[in-house]
């Protein structure tokens, strides 16, 4: 069975294909709680959201998603309303004897990521947090934040965000996150060390634009990423050492998200939007997924099955993801999620009508 799990603005969504096209829908979950994202593990999903108002929280499921468990690492101003009716914490669902353990030190939780044992939270502003018990407890991984040159990381649009997170499964020591907008940074023994990894190539000192959006491994031996910055698409083979463009065929440098398929490391997908200031909507307000199947060489356009005229949505940076089958899927900010199986020939709408969603992943039984 294939699971679509959505973080939106208005709590954790289930989509499970019943095959034949047809799929069951479960939530909203956490329906207090913006969650920008959801992961799993079988029968566990971890959520992570939160806002200045309601603070910093992951949230558990260990059912499928039937029941959840929420943890704040930090308060919010709602806070402040509960030092003076503390008789409101019920109907909020808060804990009267609630410990914060970084309280006042971030204002949201934006990115997890499961590898060797260990959970990854990412955070606003930019810090990552460690777990090696499902999320009961946490660390804050200082070597990321201490480093030389941390004091003059520079905030994007959404703020000082580590957004994205990535792994090698065969080597979990290995970590790549991106911040908006400091840039790429990558560890390779288990967080203690980092290195920042813009270059543009071993032959150009210049740099890519810092304002990371989102990133993609390849599921191979190597280190092939791929990066969506507010800059154009880039690929790296040497986990970031060096960048490489491929934007050349895309008709815009802007875009959020990007994704890989995990059975051919040479299709990528991106959703282009027109600009930075002229809308972020789909170019010509005409949704197209454009795919690579070379790496980023050449782009084709694909939108049988999409709204290709009047569409003015926004595919954000986590909101696109592969399956164990080569399927990809993307949630937009009007509340619909699309999906293809065949590598963008065609496209079909398996929800509508929901919150903004803010992130997709796919989990395949």
């Amino acid at each position: 069975m294939t699971k679509v799990l959505l973080g939106t603005t208005k709590g954790v969504f289930v989509l499970s294909d019943k095959g034949g096209d047809q799929w069951n829908f479960s939530g909203p979950h956490c329906t207090n709680w913006p969650v920008n994202h959801v992961v799993g593990e079988g029968d566990n999903l971890w959520a992570c959201g939160g806002n200045a108002f309601w603070g910093a929280a992951i949230l558990r499921s260990t059912d499928g998603g039937e029941k959840w468990t929420f943890k704040r690492l930090s308060g919010g101003e709602i806070d402040d309303w509960l030092e003076k009716e503390p008789e409101l914490a019920d109907m909020f669902g808060l804990p009267e004897d609630e410990v914060l353990p970084f309280n006042g030190q971030i204002d949201a939780l934006w990115s997890l990521k499961r590898v060797g044992g260990k959970l990854y939270c990412g955070a606003k502003p930019a810090m990552l947090f460690v777990s090696d018990d499902d999320g009961e407890t946490w660390e804050k991984v200082n070597g990321l934040t201490d480093q030389e040159g941390a004091e003059n990381w520079q905030p994007g649009g959404a703020g000082l965000t580590l957004h994205t997170i990535l792994a090698d499964p065969g080597a979990p020591e290995k970590l790549w996150v991106g911040i908006s907008a400091a840039g790429v940074f990558a560890t390779e023994d288990g967080g203690k060390t980092w290195e920042r990894r813009n270059r543009k190539s071993n032959e150009d000192d210049k740099e890519v634009g810092h304002c990371v959006h989102n990133m993609a491994r390849a599921s191979t031996d190597g280190d092939l990423l791929y990066q969506q910055n507010h800059h154009g698409v880039w690929r790296s083979y040497d986990g970031g050492r060096s960048w490489q463009s491929i934007n050349e065929g895309l008709p815009s440098d802007f875009g959020f998200p990007i994704a890989v398929s995990p059975i051919d490391p040479q299709t990528i997908f991106v959703l282009p939007l027109n600009g930075d200031s002229r809308g972020r909507f789909p170019p010509d307000a005409s949704a197209a997924v454009y795919v690579s199947k070379d790496g980023g060489d050449s782009w084709t356009k694909t939108q049988n099955g999409l709204p290709t005229e009047n569409c003015y949505f926004t595919v954000l940076r986590q909101a696109m993801a592969t399956d164990a089958n080569g399927g990809m899927y993307f949630g937009t900010n009007s509340g619909s999620v699309y999906m293809t199986r065949n590598d963008g020939e065609s496209y079909e709408e398996i929800a509508q009508h929901l919150p903004t969603v803010l992130s997709v992943e796919v989990l395949n039984d």
